[in-house]
């Protein structure tokens, strides 16, 4: 099956940092957003990039880089985990959507990885959880927090393609993985 087209990944890293310096710069232009969006999506979608981000309500990827319906595919699960429901979705939107560029988002003082730091029986389900996150943990050498959390996104963007095959196939024709690291004071997104 060949993937449909879409922006490149060079396209896609353009438009998420200009909207993201639109956001922080409180300029957001609010477009696509409208009645006549919601129209024009009923036929379907073609988003951009899809990103993977935690869960945590301060952290709004369609906000944090200035779009409009339809034009991120986003997926939000605590700590920004590669689980296989989350792995699934993504490969959904390679396969099917043609997105070029993928970004795992995480955040400052993000409270999973802090959980995952203080370590402890947190019951079964939040437990699983954590578990993705302790591969980061061992890589870093730091307890800090936001260092964990930086190597939380790299280590999440290195499996994809490992756990994968339809991510690993769509890298080699032209896919890209970005972690990246959202500062909840300045709004800011650092590539990493």
């Amino acid at each position: 099956m060949s993937r449909p087209t879409n922006r490149s990944a060079d396209e896609a890293l353009i438009s998420l940092k200009a909207g993201n310096e639109r956001f922080v710069a409180d300029k957001r232009d609010g477009k696509l957003q409208d009645s006549s969006r919601r129209e024009e999506l009923t036929a379907g979608q073609s988003p951009y990039a899809i990103i993977l981000s935690c869960a945590d309500s301060r952290v709004v990827p369609e906000f944090t880089f200035d779009t409009g319906l339809g034009e991120l595919f986003v997926l939000r699960v605590a700590g920004n985990v590669a689980n296989t429901s989350t792995i699934a979705s993504i490969e959904y939107a390679v396969a099917h959507l043609g997105c070029n560029m993928i970004v795992v988002l995480g955040h400052q003082s993000c409270g999973a990885v802090t959980a995952a730091l203080a370590g402890g029986d947190n019951g079964y389900n939040l437990n699983h959880l954590v578990a993705h996150i302790v591969p980061a943990i061992d890589s870093c050498g730091e307890s800090d927090v936001d260092s964990v959390v930086k190597e939380n996104a790299k280590v999440t963007s290195d499996s994809l393609a490992k756990r994968s095959a339809i991510i690993q196939s769509a890298v080699k024709e032209g896919l890209q993985i970005m972690p990246a690291f959202y500062c909840l004071e300045s709004g800011r997104v650092e590539f990493l």
